[in-house]
Protein backbone atom coordinates (compact mmCIF):
# COMPACT_ATOMS: atom_id res chain seq x y z
CA UNK A 1 0.00 0.00 0.00
CA UNK A 2 2.31 2.58 0.73
CA UNK A 3 4.46 1.86 -2.61
CA UNK A 4 1.27 2.99 -3.67
CA UNK A 5 0.96 6.14 -1.95
CA UNK A 6 4.71 6.69 -2.87
CA UNK A 7 4.18 6.65 -6.46
CA UNK A 8 0.33 8.53 -6.59
CA UNK A 9 2.46 11.38 -4.54
CA UNK A 10 5.54 11.19 -7.13
CA UNK A 11 2.75 11.14 -10.22
CA UNK A 12 1.14 14.27 -8.64
CA UNK A 13 4.95 16.29 -8.62
CA UNK A 14 5.67 15.31 -11.48
CA UNK A 15 2.06 16.76 -13.21
CA UNK A 16 2.78 20.15 -11.09
CA UNK A 17 6.25 20.49 -12.19
CA UNK A 18 5.22 19.64 -15.88
CA UNK A 19 2.63 22.40 -15.75
CA UNK A 20 5.14 24.86 -14.12
CA UNK A 21 7.61 24.50 -16.53
CA UNK A 22 5.16 24.88 -19.78
CA UNK A 23 5.74 28.32 -21.14
CA UNK A 24 3.70 31.45 -20.30
CA UNK A 25 1.43 31.32 -23.33
CA UNK A 26 0.73 27.48 -23.38
CA UNK A 27 -0.73 28.53 -19.29
CA UNK A 28 -3.68 30.89 -20.71
CA UNK A 29 -7.07 30.70 -19.10
CA UNK A 30 -10.21 33.35 -19.68
CA UNK A 31 -10.49 36.24 -17.82
CA UNK A 32 -13.86 37.83 -16.47
CA UNK A 33 -13.64 39.65 -19.55
CA UNK A 34 -14.46 36.41 -21.52
CA UNK A 35 -11.12 37.06 -22.82
CA UNK A 36 -7.83 34.80 -22.50
CA UNK A 37 -5.13 35.99 -20.19
CA UNK A 38 -2.31 36.62 -20.57
CA UNK A 39 -2.65 39.04 -23.70
CA UNK A 40 -1.07 41.48 -25.08
CA UNK A 41 -2.57 44.97 -26.18
CA UNK A 42 -1.67 48.24 -26.64
CA UNK A 43 -1.98 51.71 -25.26
CA UNK A 44 -5.09 53.58 -26.88
CA UNK A 45 -3.82 56.99 -25.61
CA UNK A 46 -0.60 59.03 -24.87
CA UNK A 47 -1.35 59.51 -21.25
CA UNK A 48 -2.10 56.67 -19.63
CA UNK A 49 -2.33 56.49 -15.54
CA UNK A 50 -0.87 53.67 -14.61
CA UNK A 51 -2.44 52.64 -10.42
CA UNK A 52 -1.36 50.65 -7.79
CA UNK A 53 -4.90 49.13 -7.50
CA UNK A 54 -7.91 48.57 -9.73
CA UNK A 55 -9.13 51.99 -9.38
CA UNK A 56 -9.18 55.57 -9.39
CA UNK A 57 -8.69 55.48 -5.63
CA UNK A 58 -5.22 54.12 -5.47
CA UNK A 59 -2.29 56.02 -6.52
CA UNK A 60 -0.56 56.52 -10.02
CA UNK A 61 2.25 54.77 -10.37
CA UNK A 62 3.45 56.19 -13.57
CA UNK A 63 2.26 58.01 -16.72
CA UNK A 64 3.01 55.92 -19.95
CA UNK A 65 3.35 58.57 -22.70
CA UNK A 66 3.37 56.90 -26.10
CA UNK A 67 0.21 55.68 -27.71
CA UNK A 68 0.80 52.15 -29.02
CA UNK A 69 3.34 50.77 -26.73
CA UNK A 70 2.64 47.47 -26.19
CA UNK A 71 1.77 46.03 -22.98
CA UNK A 72 0.74 42.48 -21.61
CA UNK A 73 -2.90 42.25 -19.69
CA UNK A 74 -2.15 39.42 -16.56
CA UNK A 75 -5.27 39.82 -14.65
CA UNK A 76 -8.41 41.75 -14.85
CA UNK A 77 -11.03 43.33 -12.35
CA UNK A 78 -14.03 44.53 -13.13
CA UNK A 79 -13.32 47.36 -15.37
CA UNK A 80 -9.46 47.10 -14.60
CA UNK A 81 -6.71 45.67 -16.25
CA UNK A 82 -3.41 44.60 -14.45
CA UNK A 83 -0.68 45.03 -17.24
CA UNK A 84 2.86 44.27 -16.91
CA UNK A 85 5.08 46.39 -19.59
CA UNK A 86 8.62 45.27 -21.64
CA UNK A 87 10.58 45.94 -18.05
CA UNK A 88 8.48 43.97 -15.72
CA UNK A 89 6.84 46.55 -14.10
CA UNK A 90 3.22 45.93 -13.51
CA UNK A 91 0.28 48.08 -12.28
CA UNK A 92 -3.52 48.82 -13.06
CA UNK A 93 -5.22 50.63 -16.15
CA UNK A 94 -8.83 51.00 -17.05
CA UNK A 95 -9.96 48.97 -19.65
CA UNK A 96 -10.86 51.91 -22.31
CA UNK A 97 -7.66 52.99 -22.13
CA UNK A 98 -5.97 49.86 -24.08
CA UNK A 99 -6.81 48.55 -27.23
CA UNK A 100 -6.75 45.57 -29.18
CA UNK A 101 -3.81 46.51 -31.63
CA UNK A 102 -1.35 44.86 -31.87
CA UNK A 103 2.21 46.06 -31.54
CA UNK A 104 5.31 44.77 -30.39
CA UNK A 105 9.28 46.09 -29.39
CA UNK A 106 11.76 45.49 -31.18
CA UNK A 107 14.10 42.82 -28.58
CA UNK A 108 14.45 45.34 -26.03
CA UNK A 109 16.41 43.41 -23.78
CA UNK A 110 19.45 43.78 -26.09
CA UNK A 111 22.12 46.03 -25.94
CA UNK A 112 21.03 49.74 -27.59
CA UNK A 113 22.28 50.56 -30.98
CA UNK A 114 21.92 46.96 -32.28
CA UNK A 115 20.38 47.02 -35.99
CA UNK A 116 17.95 43.92 -36.54
CA UNK A 117 17.18 43.70 -40.15
CA UNK A 118 13.58 43.20 -41.48
CA UNK A 119 13.45 40.20 -44.11
CA UNK A 120 11.38 40.17 -47.28
CA UNK A 121 10.53 36.67 -46.77
CA UNK A 122 9.55 34.76 -43.72
CA UNK A 123 12.99 32.80 -43.63
CA UNK A 124 16.62 33.11 -43.07
CA UNK A 125 18.98 34.13 -45.67
CA UNK A 126 16.59 36.20 -47.55
CA UNK A 127 16.90 40.19 -48.99
CA UNK A 128 16.75 43.00 -46.06
CA UNK A 129 13.28 45.15 -47.05
CA UNK A 130 14.73 48.05 -44.04
CA UNK A 131 16.40 47.44 -40.63
CA UNK A 132 15.51 49.09 -37.36
CA UNK A 133 17.14 49.62 -34.01
CA UNK A 134 16.38 47.49 -30.73
CA UNK A 135 13.29 49.03 -28.61
CA UNK A 136 11.63 50.00 -32.12
CA UNK A 137 7.67 50.06 -31.93
CA UNK A 138 6.61 48.51 -34.73
CA UNK A 139 2.75 47.04 -35.48
CA UNK A 140 2.13 43.74 -35.85
CA UNK A 141 0.64 42.28 -39.01
CA UNK A 142 0.35 38.58 -38.87
CA UNK A 143 2.18 36.16 -37.22
CA UNK A 144 2.73 32.56 -38.16
CA UNK A 145 5.48 29.33 -37.90
CA UNK A 146 7.31 31.63 -35.26
CA UNK A 147 7.95 34.47 -38.01
CA UNK A 148 6.11 38.22 -37.82
CA UNK A 149 5.28 40.45 -40.44
CA UNK A 150 5.97 43.59 -38.91
CA UNK A 151 5.61 47.58 -40.26
CA UNK A 152 7.08 50.55 -38.85
CA UNK A 153 7.13 54.20 -40.72
CA UNK A 154 6.07 53.03 -44.11
CA UNK A 155 8.50 50.02 -44.20
CA UNK A 156 7.24 46.63 -43.71
CA UNK A 157 9.52 42.74 -42.93
CA UNK A 158 9.35 39.60 -41.52
CA UNK A 159 11.15 39.42 -37.96
CA UNK A 160 11.91 36.30 -36.11
CA UNK A 161 8.95 36.84 -33.19
CA UNK A 162 12.05 35.74 -30.42
CA UNK A 163 13.24 38.91 -31.71
CA UNK A 164 10.07 40.76 -30.57
CA UNK A 165 7.92 41.96 -26.84
CA UNK A 166 4.47 42.12 -27.78
CA UNK A 167 4.35 38.34 -29.32
CA UNK A 168 4.01 35.02 -27.36
CA UNK A 169 6.68 32.01 -28.98
CA UNK A 170 5.10 30.23 -31.53
CA UNK A 171 1.52 32.89 -31.60
CA UNK A 172 -0.28 33.19 -34.54
CA UNK A 173 -2.01 36.11 -35.47
CA UNK A 174 -4.24 37.21 -38.69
Amino acid sequence: MKKKQILAKLMLVLALLTVMSLPSAAQTRVGPSGLKLPRFVSLKSDRVNVRAGPSTDHKVLWIFRRAGLPVEIIEESDNWRKIRDSEGEMGWVYHSLLSGRRTALISPWQRAGTIVPLLREPRENTPTTAKAQIGVQVDVNECANEWCDVGVQGYEGWIKSNLLWGVYPKEDIE
